[in-house]
């Protein structure tokens, strides 16, 4: 038997996107379960999900009217061990990373090593789904799947330039003037999980 997952993160909605994009649910139509590794942001979000199929969600960094929620979960799947977790680290670390990546106009690649961290966080995990960095990725390390489906919010020229109608606090207001003039960055996207007795095959899928 194999169970079909789908697998979201930083939907900031309605932080930063007013709605869901209907391409989500074309996406996960048909899913047994939906896992949202944080940064979800509204109750309505979860709502949403919830009527395509049951949703295990944890936490984000902006994620403080969601407290109920727990930091990371792990769920079984078919036999699989599957670890949630958004993937904040310390703002010693965050901080300066995300300020690189802004000046130098999206080319910096943030979060390295953020992989690894996981697994050594989570060593008996047989998949860690995790989100955060915004950036889709699907690695195999020491047989443990590390996998990220992107975030559902991207920030782009666009997007920085539509905040920035909604009169952000000037300490935003002043990231979002570098933000603006992005040369680099990710296409919003969710994954989907195949999960069998006999392994867990990833797949992300662009909106």
């Amino acid at each position: 038997m194999t169970t079909r997952v789908g697998v979201i993160a930083d939907t900031h909605s309605p932080e930063f996107l007013e709605r869901l994009p209907a391409r989500i649910f074309e996406v996960l139509d048909g899913v047994d379960l939906i896992l949202h590794a944080g940064d979800i942001d509204g109750v309505e979000t979860l709502a949403e999900l919830r009527r395509v199929a049951p949703v295990e969600a944890v936490r984000g960094d902006h994620d403080g009217s969601l407290e109920v929620l727990p930091v990371s979960r792990e769920i079984e799947v078919e036999g699989k061990r599957i670890v949630i977790v958004h993937g904040q680290r310390s703002h010693w670390i965050e901080e300066p990373s995300t300020l690189l990546w802004t000046l130098s106009l999206g080319y910096f690649t943030p979060n390295r090593g953020l992989a690894r961290a996981l697994k050594r966080r989570f060593p008996n995990a047989d998949a860690i789904v995790y989100g955060h960095t915004h950036t889709a990725r699907a690695e195999t390390i020491d047989g443990v799947l590390l996998f990220n489906p992107g975030g559902v919010h991207q920030w782009n020229p666009t997007t920085a330039t539509q905040r920035l109608k909604q009169r952000p606090g000037w300490f935003e207001w002043c990231w979002l003037q570098v933000a603006r003039h992005l040369r680099r960055f990710s296409t919003p996207s969710v994954g989907i999980l195949e999960v069998s007795d006999s392994g867990i095959v990833p797949r992300v899928i662009e909106l």
